[in-house]
């Protein structure tokens, strides 16, 4: 049977969430927090490295770029959100409905690039 077509996103994160992901065995994103009502994934990894070189690093110390697979057809809920130049693209989840999102991850969130 063939498999659903995914989405890659990426995820600029610090170091409180990556924790919490592996926790979850790199298969889900944790809650958000009671000020953070939205889950902002981004549709490029040069925006995820910019956000967690050029914020993460300064307030953090350390900034994280993940990626992960998500199926296209359930993505398909949340318009694309041009967050500032043609390239800075997101995702708006609400906070309420991460937890389903989760369930339309497709195999790991992965850490692929750490910044000092």
């Amino acid at each position: 049977m063939a498999q659903n077509p995914t989405t890659v996103l990426w995820r600029p994160t610090g170091p409180e969430e990556l924790d919490l992901v592996r926790q979850a065995d790199w298969r889900a994103w944790p809650p958000r927090l009671p000020d953070q009502p939205i889950f902002y994934p981004v549709l490029n990894e040069d925006y995820a490295i910019k956000i967690a070189r050029d914020w993460n690093v300064p307030h953090h110390g350390v900034g994280y770029v993940t990626c992960f697979h998500v199926d296209t057809d359930y993505l398909q809920r949340y318009p694309v959100q041009q967050a500032g130049g043609r390239t800075i693209l997101e995702l708006w989840v609400p906070a309420a409905d991460l937890a389903e999102f989760n369930t339309h991850l497709v195999g790991p969130i992965e850490l692929v690039h750490e910044f000092r």
